[in-house]
């Protein structure tokens, strides 16, 4: 299960998902990226409250990172050490801004 919070204010955004993005929760995630892109300038994802990323979690931030690189930022912050484990063994920590 994954609950995604979403704030948008003065261009910027930050998604806040809790729980799992995996293959079930991945497509929710994705619906809530496309509809926060238009006139977005800043993307911030707040991993603080993810216990776990699948690989179809992984391919939802390479699209927003790819959406991001066309028209402003992106950072991931908070990230806890399972995911950031993930992030280094697939080169992720090497492709998003983790701050």
């Amino acid at each position: 299960m994954l609950n995604i919070t979403k704030t948008v204010a003065d261009g910027i955004a930050t998604i806040t998902p809790e729980g799992r993005l995996d293959t079930v929760t991945a497509p929710d995630m994705e619906k809530t990226i496309k509809e926060i892109l238009p006139g977005i300038k800043s993307l911030v994802f707040d991993l603080s409250g993810l216990e776990y990323i699948s690989s179809a979690g992984l391919r939802v931030l390479l699209f927003a990172q790819k959406a991001m690189n066309a028209t402003g930022d992106m950072k991931v912050i908070n990230v806890n050490e399972a995911v950031m484990e993930i992030f280094e063994v697939t080169g992720f920590s090497d492709i998003l801004t983790i701050g």
